[in-house]
């Protein structure tokens, strides 16, 4: 019996898909060895998030199946990609948790469905807590879910750094699917 894998990424050196290419089914911390730059992936299977630097962390990209022809068409900021992991909870059931405050105090916001305009539905700007109940949810920094990405998973958050962001500000945010 043939074991099926839980997701597959390519990533190329040059636009277009093409030039040298590796193709990755597991986390990666340190993707330097396998190539110097990605200017377009291709995801076969799975959801996976990306990082600029080694070891997970600096800039976060999440990619779901499909083709990314350019770095521009997953958001990115230039064609650093130096490591990934795969995302594993994205089927089934959704909730997040959103708080005004740290250490989950204030207005809270309880959500199941992608929100494309936080500020509008919630009159907030800030997000400075959160739990993720069911699911995996990207959160982004700006509204129409654009700006810098947050990948959060299953857990307390209770304070936005713990989600490797900058800022409190959260402008959208929607689920991890896997299709």
């Amino acid at each position: 019996m043939k074991m099926s894998k839980i997701g597959t990424i390519v990533f190329y050196e040059d636009r277009n898909f093409q030039g040298r290419y590796y193709e990755c089914s597991s986390d990666c911390p340190e993707l330097n060895t396998h190539f110097s730059h990605c200017n377009s992936i291709r995801v076969e299977s799975g959801s996976w998030v990306l990082y600029e630097r080694p070891n997970y962390m600096g800039y976060q990209y999440i990619l779901t199946r499909g083709e990314y022809p350019d770095f521009q068409s997953w958001m990115g900021y230039n064609d650093s990609i130096r490591s990934c992991r795969i995302i594993r909870n994205t089927s089934g059931a959704f909730r997040v948790r959103v708080y005004e405050r740290p250490d989950f105090s204030g207005q809270m916001l309880d959500c199941t469905e992608d929100e494309n305009n936080l500020p509008d539905r919630w009159h907030h700007r800030e997000v400075h807590s959160a739990q993720v109940q069911d699911g995996a949810w990207v959160f982004y920094e700006l509204p129409n879910y654009r700006g810098r990405q947050y990948l959060l998973e299953r857990g307390e958050y209770r304070r936005f750094n713990e989600w490797a962001a900058m800022s409190p500000n959260v402008g959208s945010f929607r689920r991890v699917h896997d299709i």
